[in-house]
């Protein structure tokens, strides 16, 4: 993740608070692999980091306190239950920190409730960046406690795979960069309701990836191809906007669905083939959220 570190304040000069990106999740392919007996499901995933997110700031302040900015802000609170704020608490409470001090401002780029983990991206920022702040440490179990895609949000920018409920983490075998097209109709699906719609819970995994990575984009593609979501017709049963999307999408090398839904991807090799789809999509479709951005950057 890119972190900004504040300059040397002037004498009697406010210094500059300090930011982090907190990027998008995507998930490049996700299985259900089954269901344990206290209702969590096991998957298998991975997932991958673009270069766009939402903005976390946090400087010292009288309190604890958190300012939303940004086109998505009015989608969410700034009360005691926001991600960040729970977060910071957190924190806080294992640091010891009876009155913990910080002034927190999210810029919410990313759609709400989309499948991209904003929410637990803002919280995996929230830790880093408190963490400095405060002058403390991280413990090992924390970010599992706020929410289960909050670990490997927090090993962000590097592709991850993911298995059991999101807590055992790897990196990726090595692979090229490449870029996507993120499209969201601007529609949310609830995660809870997408995991019980999805009747099958135990389906089987896909081909291993390879131990010494990916030649090039092309072999990494073909290896997503033989992948799945397998939330994706549930959700799309869900929330028919999901299928518009991943067939204005169909063009590219690779179209699927991220997490839960909406947002739908679109994988291509070189940042003009992507900028140019998201600027088709903008125009035949101006009511959805279309972006595009390289990974591995």
């Amino acid at each position: 993740m890119t972190t900004a570190t504040p300059a040397p304040a002037a004498p009697g000069a406010a210094a500059e608070p300090l930011s982090q990106l907190a990027r998008a999740k995507v998930n490049l392919f996700l299985h259900l692999r089954g269901q344990r007996a206290d209702g969590y499901h096991l998957l298998e995933s991975l997932a991958v980091f673009p270069a766009i997110g939402d903005l976390l700031e946090a400087e010292s302040g009288p309190g604890l306190s958190l300012a939303l900015d940004g086109p998505f802000a009015r989608e969410l609170s700034a009360d005691g239950d926001n991600l960040v704020l729970r977060a910071a608490r957190a924190l806080a409470e294992a640091a010891g920190l009876a009155r913990p001090r910080a002034a927190l401002r999210l810029v919410k780029n990313l759609p709400v409730a989309s499948g991209i983990g904003g929410g637990s991206s803002d919280a995996a920022a929230a830790l880093r960046l408190l963490a400095r702040l405060w002058n403390v440490g991280l413990p090992a179990d924390l970010a599992a406690r706020l929410g289960a895609d909050v670990p490997v949000c927090l090993a962000a920018p590097g592709a991850t795979l993911m298995a059991g409920v999101g807590e055992r983490l790897a990196p990726a075998p090595a692979m090229p960069g490449f870029w996507m097209v993120l499209v969201n109709p601007l529609r949310s699906v609830e995660t809870r309701a997408v995991f019980a719609a999805s009747v099958r819970k135990d389906l089987p995994p896909g081909p291993a990836a390879p131990a010494g990575g990916f030649a090039g984009f092309a072999d990494l593609v073909g290896w997503l191809r033989a992948q799945r979501n397998d939330l994706e017709p549930a959700a799309s049963a869900l929330c028919p906007a999901i299928p518009e999307v991943l067939e204005a999408l169909a063009g590219a090398p690779l179209a699927r669905m991220s997490g839960s839904g909406a947002t739908c991807f679109a994988l291509h090799e070189t940042g003009p083939e992507a900028i140019a789809q998201a600027e088709r999509l903008r125009a035949a479709a101006p009511g959805w959220w279309v972006a595009a951005a390289p990974v591995g950057a």
